[in-house]
């Protein structure tokens, strides 16, 4: 059965949350706590459940529920995240072809197994993490819809400073009520990071740490303009990043912005905590730009 991009979107941050540990192994799955921190129905995220449990991240107990598997390092338990070889460089040929309009936007799965000679599972499980990129999403009925991107330095550039106005703005609206429970995860994966915790962790899953920490944050002013806003960016931007290689020491002094912003927001001072939102998106784009080189690395 094919997966929702929904679904998909939510097994990569429960994965990323298990390669942060924040869960760990045997703990429970709760649908329905799951499906309020989602914000979504059950539906959804039990699809999500039943995905990763069939490649191994988590595990079906009978008249239990879904737990964290016990046992094995993360990038043992995460087959999605430690692709075959061929499918690597498969994956990466199809976000290459795509950048640079050398396919439609609307192709099948036999077209990937042609044009990359992959095989049926391998040409699948291209496709479905394209999808949990957030750059491709089955068509009703038949066949996939590759996305709309940014293909191009100057697109990349114009998300970063969309999100330099945006965000900060989330900060400062009168809506905005910092969740001391939602920080407090975030503040656990943040130092992890900051301590340079994150060899451990799948490149893919250092990538959704920083994606779920913005959109969180942006949530907490119970604005859906504003969230539906970053989440869309944030699509656009994944796939470009991808050419950009992981830079350990950046990933550090990220996190440490990411906590110094939290302790702002924390004591009540938001206009200082958007005034470092900015500073720190402003400074993530001096390092990520321009974007004119591929490179098979990932970065958050």
């Amino acid at each position: 059965m094919r997966s929702s991009p929904l679904a998909l979107r939510i097994a990569t941050a429960i994965t990323a949350k298990i390669s942060a540990g924040d869960l760990s192994a045997g703990s429970h799955l709760a649908t329905e706590a799951l499906a309020q921190e989602f914000q979504v129905s059950r539906s959804p995220v039990r699809e999500a459940l039943s995905m990763l449990s069939s490649r191994g991240l988590i595990e079906n107990r009978k008249n239990c529920g879904f737990f964290v598997r016990n046992g094995g390092t993360i990038k043992e338990l995460i087959p999605a995240c430690e692709a075959s070889s061929r499918q690597q460089d498969a994956y990466f040929a199809f976000a290459e072809d795509w950048l640079n309009d050398r396919i439609c936007n609307e192709i099948t799965e036999q077209f990937v197994r042609d044009r990359y000679n992959l095989t049926k599972t391998q040409a699948n499980d291209v496709l479905l993490r394209a999808a949990r990129e957030g750059w491709a999403e089955p068509k009703p009925g038949y066949g996939w819809r590759l996305r709309p991107v940014a293909k191009s330095a100057e697109a990349f550039e114009q998300i970063y400073r969309f999100r330099a106005v945006i965000e900060p703005a989330a900060m400062l609206e009168p809506t905005f009520r910092f969740d001391r429970a939602v920080a407090a995860k975030l503040r656990r994966t943040q130092e992890k990071l900051a301590a340079g915790d994150i060899n451990r962790m799948p490149a893919e899953a250092l990538t959704q740490a920083g994606i779920v920490f913005h959109e969180e944050l942006i949530r907490m002013a119970e604005n859906p303009v504003f969230f539906q806003a970053l989440e869309r960016a944030n699509q656009l931007r994944r796939l470009v990043e991808h050419r950009l290689k992981v830079n350990p020491e950046r990933i550090v002094a990220q996190s440490a912005e990411h906590l110094q912003i939290l302790d702002l927001l924390e004591t009540g001072d938001n206009l200082e905590a958007a005034h470092l939102m900015r500073r720190h998106l402003s400074g993530a784009l001096a390092v990520k730009s321009p974007v004119v080189h591929p490179a098979r690395d990932e970065v958050r």
